[in-house]
């Protein structure tokens, strides 16, 4: 496998770290029975840089990207209160039902295809459990704020209210910037997401010179085809994109981009 091509380089899903922490870690009682839950664990965390019991030097952020971890909760567990600080914060809901409740007097549930943020600036605890039957899926995705000490906030957006078939969903943006999205966050960064039909259906990305993407192949199997070539994807597969070139994205497949100023900063040194 050659894992970088020229504006590319993929990340497979192989090379990711996986965790399934003890259930009592997060407030939970043992792992239980359940007809709709076919791994062993109350949970399973994919994560795409170093965190937690995952260290990895050569892996620890992707520009302002610190944090995206894909992860698999079980109907009537979650993650007990815990604290944040200076980090935006994003949630990107797959499926399921996820309930957020924080410090700042915050509680709802958010479905398929919803967007929450919070801005932990000087300090916030929340907590995130699936309290519904079915099993919960999101993807979170910590960023640097471009300040410290900001004041703490929280926001969302319900799945239905941004259209996402066959087209790019735009779901964040800078305050600074003049996008109008219906999150908006700290830091230069926009997060995007299309729901690819199949292989007929495509959206296009053009990343400017001073700026680069991580691509997360949510579900199913997108194609990624650009200058370089083309490079196939399956589900958890991610990769970094660089600027200065055009990308076409084919279904079928549900993908999720985390788009950002190139900074030199980060992306994988262990793969190359």
């Amino acid at each position: 496998m050659n894992p970088f091509l020229r504006n590319l380089r993929y990340i497979p899903n192989s090379k990711l770290a996986v965790s399934e922490p003890e259930p009592a870690w997060f407030g939970n009682p043992g792992n239980i029975d359940d007809t709709k839950w076919t791994n062993k664990n109350w949970l399973k965390s994919r994560f795409h840089f170093s965190f937690a019991e995952y260290t990895n030097y050569a892996n620890t952020n992707f520009g302002v990207l610190r944090v995206m971890n894909d992860d698999l909760v079980q109907p009537k567990r979650g993650f007990g209160e815990h604290p944040h600080r200076d980090a935006e914060i994003c949630t990107y809901v797959v499926h399921g039902q996820l309930t957020h409740q924080d410090s700042m007097g915050t509680k709802e549930s958010l479905g398929k295809g919803s967007i929450q943020f919070m801005t932990a600036g000087t300090g916030v605890r929340h907590s995130e459990h699936n309290l519904h039957n079915e099993p919960l899926r999101f993807i979170q995705m910590w960023l640097t704020p471009k300040a410290g000490g900001l004041k703490p906030n929280y926001g969302s957006m319900c799945g239905s209210k941004i259209d996402t078939k066959n087209k790019w969903g735009h779901l964040v943006s800078s305050t600074d910037a003049q996008a109008d999205t219906p999150v908006k966050i700290n830091c230069d960064a926009n997060i995007k997401v299309a729901e690819l039909k199949d292989e007929k259906t495509s959206v296009d990305l053009e990343l400017g010179e001073d700026r680069q993407a991580y691509l997360l192949s949510v579900e199913g199997a997108p194609t990624v085809s650009g200058e370089f070539g083309t490079q196939k994807f399956q589900q958890h597969d991610a990769a970094e994109l660089y600027g200065g070139g055009k990308f076409k994205i084919s279904g079928p497949g549900h993908v999720l981009l985390v788009e950002m100023k190139k900074d030199g900063k980060g992306g994988r040194k262990d793969l190359d």
